[in-house]
């Protein structure tokens, strides 16, 4: 199979009729063998029902319904699961993500070779409350991922090599992040193509200005499972020895100013009346327990079932 396309839809009911009709139309038209799989991610506004509807009219179209509302991640994740296509593309159900683009999309994959190909919204259709942290948010992300060629990570029309969806788990709101997510697990050929975005034409948005907040915790989490998941003690243990070895100076140091003017007979003033002690005591403390943190951390990892499970590309 060509293409699957993975569509995570929360109360779409009006627009799934004519997103489906308008994948169909490019899909035949570009000769192409897909699935579009469906996920309702726990509706009430009966939008499984109309799934179960375009089923019976497009043998194509496979649903997949939650029993309550998971989040996207969860909808990307499990569609991922059940995609069986060599290209494998996402987009919203809204209709602001066009069909349109998917023959080039699928070209980048197929002829270029590349393992993700991201959609980049150059043009918006969103008032400025929503454009501007939008590219705060993706000017951070740059440079923390190290993927500086992407503008737009929470474009949700993608493209991956079958290979890529399968190697990654999507949970949370990592969505935001499947193309550091891919990087993370060594697909390194990341693209961009410059997609239309479409205005809203039923419904409302599902996401407000708390994405941003947890996205960037969730970046936060990816850099850090991403670089120290399997040696933690690496991260906890060096951030608490350098914390320990500060505070243990600063102390060290007072002590022996006080006896250095005992020794002179000059005046002095006792270790615990200076903040400069309390200071090092909290260092002290803090790097003690950031190593016992790594300790820890260390014995949950060797003891996890994945603790040797890597992606291998190739064998012969």
């Amino acid at each position: 199979m060509d293409i699957s396309v993975v569509v995570p839809l929360y109360n779409e009911a009006e627009s799934l009729p004519e997103l489906v009709e308008w994948n169909r139309r490019v899909m035949e038209e570009n000769s192409f063998s897909y699935e579009i799989i469906l996920v309702d991610d726990g509706s009430n506004d009966g939008s499984w029902d109309v799934i179960e509807m375009l089923q019976l009219q497009h043998p194509a179209i496979r649903g997949i319904k939650f029993r309550r509302n998971y989040g996207k991640s969860a909808a990307l994740n499990v569609g991922f699961e059940a995609a069986q296509g060599d290209v494998v593309i996402t987009m919203d159900a809204d209709l602001q993500d066009s069909p349109d683009e998917i023959p080039e999309l699928y070209r980048k994959i197929r002829e270029e070779k590349y393992d993700v190909v991201s959609g980049w919204k150059k043009k918006r259709h969103d008032p400025l409350s929503k454009t501007v942290p939008t590219r705060l948010f993706n000017s951070v992300t740059r440079k923390m991922s190290g993927i500086p060629n992407l503008h737009d990570f929470n474009c949700g029309l993608k493209a991956y090599r079958r290979d890529v969806v399968k190697c990654i788990e999507v949970y949370g709101e990592m969505h935001r992040y499947i193309p550091v997510l891919a990087k993370w697990a060594g697909f390194r050929r990341i693209g961009e193509q410059v997609v239309e975005h479409r205005p809203r034409k039923y419904g409302i948005t599902k996401f407000g200005f708390s994405r941003f907040i947890n996205g960037f915790l969730d970046l936060l989490s990816i850099f850090f499972v991403g670089k120290f998941g399997k040696r933690p003690m690496h991260f906890f243990g060096s951030m608490g020895v350098l914390s320990f070895t500060a505070g243990l100076f600063i102390a060290i140091w007072i002590i022996a100013e006080k006896l250095i003017d005992i020794a002179h007979n000059a005046k002095f003033r006792n270790v615990t009346e200076q903040p400069l002690f309390f200071i090092a005591l909290v260092a002290i403390i803090v790097g003690f327990q950031l190593f016992l943190t790594g300790f820890v951390a260390e014995l949950v990892s060797r003891n996890s079932t994945e603790r040797n499970l890597y992606n291998i590309e190739k064998k012969i």
